[in-house]
């Protein structure tokens, strides 16, 4: 025998012996990953089971107080080995648990899933975690623009080089660019709240929506069946519910989820865009920890990692929205069970991936750094070039001749692009045009119309008027939700 002890394998250690999702192992928040977890999902059914049983005893079927009290006294007390080993036997995840809860509720049992179907606790579960998933999602995404808009109102007169075709163009503000991206997240903010809003229960329908079931369990009396409905989807904290349903609510509604969440997607992976290019000029930067490193060959690198993140796991969420499209077109008349294995991948994963986006963007723009001093040096490059349109009506003014003047200017900035472009040169445009005496009568005022300020129009003050007009009213909403959050993650 070896006198060398047996290792002990960590959890670490089994854990590492099979294939994790990243989107919970890496990424997600712990919030997130709950929502979407087993113990979330089983204690659901079980609160539907009672929220079921209550509503029939309330509207006069033989169920007991005992048997409430009992499934009451059992909703959280999961026996997970005991439901594996009856779905193992019966095939079917809904009876397995069916089984699980009435072994532990034995007066309950003849009461528990009384006239419902597997969608009953199946598709009013997915609408809960889809609620909440929203409500997990919406406040995140409210910081993140929270902590853009005061990027955008601190740098709002910070003169830049636009782009157009990614070629410098007009100059604008850094704050300016930054509500471009602001307004789009604020398209998503509405969307995703819309699919908030829009969202209802599934409630108590039967096998095929008709309510068959439960209109034999009443003796036919419609009026308690529509009451049964409303009682449940209360419980549940609905104010309403789908009024015509197949055996499950439309998927139509999956689709429409995941479709704003892949538009989100596209919005924070344009925004990451952006900042990973005005990186790669050193204009702006991604906060960078102390010990943080960039890349493990050269070790003067600052890559910017959460940005690559963020566009990595974005183009995961817009590809998402596909397969809830294609669920949906192949739901035959009332349901067909091709949904189900594509649905338990592809709604957790669309909300697990947006949250870390939506957190990890709201940790970028709290801490975005600026350099001016690039930002100057590269304005001092183009601005000459975009300059002459002001020299050219200033000359103008001054008595001389457009077309004459044009040319002049022409010839000058031919030769001052080929300084910079063969030569490697810095622009030399304005030294050009100060030493021709062609542009004597304005010389004097070349500081004043070569001014970055000139150049931005109504920049800043547009920057105050959408920040004050659609941020703020678009936030108002999430205060309280907000400072819950932040309190949070300061004891983090």
């Amino acid at each position: 025998q070896s006198a060398v002890p047996e290792m002990q394998q960590s959890d670490e250690d089994l854990q590492a012996e099979v294939y994790r999702s990243p989107l919970v192992a890496r990424y997600a928040s712990p919030e997130m990953a709950a929502n979407f977890g087993d113990r979330k999902k089983f204690t659901t059914w079980r609160r539907l089971w009672l929220w079921l049983a209550e509503s029939q005893q309330q509207l006069g079927l033989a169920i007991t107080d005992r048997q409430l009290a009992e499934m009451r006294s059992s909703l959280d007390l999961l026996d997970l080995r005991l439901a594996a080993e009856e779905e193992r036997k019966r095939k079917h995840d809904v009876m397995a648990h069916v089984h699980a809860f009435a072994a532990q509720c034995p007066a309950a049992a003849a009461v528990i899933h009384l006239g419902a179907t597997s969608a009953y606790v199946g598709d009013n579960t997915d609408l809960i975690c889809l609620r909440d998933a929203l409500d997990i999602l919406l406040p995140r995404l409210a910081a993140a623009i929270a902590a853009l808009s005061r990027f955008a109102g601190q740098h709002r007169s910070l003169a830049c080089l636009g782009f157009t075709h990614l070629q410098p163009a007009q100059l604008t503000t850094v704050g300016k660019r930054a509500c471009l991206w602001l307004a789009d997240l604020l398209a998503d903010l509405r969307n995703l709240s819309r699919c908030r809003a829009d969202l209802r229960f599934r409630g108590v329908k039967g096998t095929t929506g008709t309510q068959a079931s439960f209109l034999q369990l009443f003796d036919g009396d419609h009026d308690r069946v529509e009451r049964l409905d409303k009682l449940v989807t209360a419980k549940a904290g609905f104010p309403a519910t789908y009024i015509v349903t197949g055996q499950t609510y439309s998927r139509k509604v999956d689709s429409e989820v995941l479709l704003q969440l892949a538009g989100f997607g596209a919005t924070a992976h344009k925004i990451a865009t952006d900042l990973r290019l005005l990186a790669s000029w050193k204009e702006i930067e991604e906060p960078f920890e102390r010990d943080q490193i960039g890349s493990s060959a050269m070790p003067y690198k600052r890559n910017p990692m959460r940005l690559e993140r963020v566009c990595g796991l974005a183009r995961h969420v817009m590809a998402l929205a596909q397969d809830a499209l294609n669920t949906h077109s192949v739901q035959w008349m009332e349901r067909t069970l091709d949904d189900s294995s594509n649905r338990r991948l592809s709604i957790p994963e669309a909300f697990l991936a947006a949250d870390i986006v939506a957190s990890t963007l709201g940790s970028v723009f709290d801490g975005l750094v600026v350099y001016p001093m690039v930002i100057q040096r590269h304005l001092k490059e183009e601005l000459p070039f975009m300059a002459t349109e002001n020299i050219l009506a200033a000359m103008v003014k001054a008595g001389g001749n457009r077309q004459e003047c044009h040319e002049v200017i022409r010839q000058l900035s031919q030769q001052a692009a080929a300084q910079v472009k063969e030569r490697g040169l810095d622009n030399d445009l304005i030294e050009r045009i100060q030493a021709s005496d062609y542009f004597a009568p304005i010389r004097d005022r070349l500081p004043e119309l070569l001014d970055p300020a000139t150049f931005v129009g109504r920049a800043p003050r547009q920057v105050d008027r959408f920040l004050a007009e659609e941020v703020a009213p678009a936030l108002a909403p999430f205060t309280a939700a907000l400072e819950k959050l932040t309190a949070v993650e300061q004891r983090v």
